[in-house]
């Protein structure tokens, strides 16, 4: 986890109610001091902002079917600037641009050291661990565009966190519960067993072309249940909390700022 105390940043390592400072190398971290109290500490999103976002399109058939799309026969791949990233509690701001701003609840894979070319049956051994992200869309940008650059990486579109749990914690990111929650209300649900490209596929799929280092991102796609395939549509509003769950890994929760209308308006 990344946190700021009394001004000053750093790398932990949580254990309990405790986090220990463990230096500055997320791949690597050594214990360098004493343990403060999480109450104590604001968390950060676990990431670097150097850090490479290849995501993952299409990749829940549930999700697939409710956009009208085909199933991919490989995974569609595309990617987030890592200036949209945020942590949790930070808010998702509504740009002037867009006024169809959708959640997407994804379990987010972080690699722990220089992936090239594995093979699917070394893939896991490249893993660092897992997190909750949530992929922010501006759908009229996305579809306007006809490439998904613009619409995902808008400033703020990429709130990762609260942590990344060590892949020796979850043996199987293919048996987790994945929820997303606006404002208290479920409106995804479904499990990482419904992935139509596993964590171990898409590792080695990426690592083909896209040499992956030490705390880059790969987000996994969404289940159904996003905003822009419900009638009526229903995008995010200014006031609105997003929560995306993922089981053993924990909550991460972004209120929503920006222009539009408030709930309810």
């Amino acid at each position: 986890m990344r946190y700021r105390l009394d001004g000053t940043s750093g790398l932990g390592s949580l254990a309990g109610d405790g986090v220990t400072p463990v230096g500055d190398d997320l791949s690597e971290p050594v214990p360098v001091g004493e343990s403060i109290p999480l109450d104590a500490v604001e968390l950060l999103c676990p990431l670097d902002r150097g850090a490479q976002i290849i995501c993952v399109g299409l990749n829940y058939r549930d999700h697939a079917e409710e956009t009208g799309a085909a199933l991919p026969d490989e995974p569609l791949l595309f990617s987030k600037l890592s200036s949209s990233l945020v942590g949790p509690g930070e808010p998702i701001v509504i740009p002037e641009i867009s006024d169809s701003v959708d959640f997407e609840a994804e379990l987010g894979v972080v690699i722990g050291r220089p992936t090239h070319q594995v093979p699917r049956s070394e893939a896991r051994r490249h893993v660092l661990g897992y997190t909750c992200v949530n992929d922010v869309s501006a759908r009229d940008l996305q579809l306007g565009d006809g490439q998904w650059m613009r619409g995902k990486s808008l400033d703020t579109f990429c709130p990762v966190g609260p942590w990344v749990i060590t892949s020796d914690e979850i043996p199987n990111p293919q048996a987790l519960g994945i929820r997303c929650l606006l404002n208290d209300e479920i409106v995804q649900d479904s499990s990482t067993a419904n992935m139509l490209f596993d964590v171990d596929t898409l590792v080695s799929h990426i690592s083909q072309a896209i040499t992956l280092e030490p705390g880059d991102l790969i987000a996994t796609g969404t289940p159904a249940g996003v905003g822009f395939t419900r009638e009526p549509p229903r995008y995010l509003r200014r006031g609105d909390v997003v929560t995306v769950e993922i089981d053993g890994i924990g909550a991460l929760r972004n209120p929503v700022t920006g222009r539009g209308p408030g709930r309810g308006g």
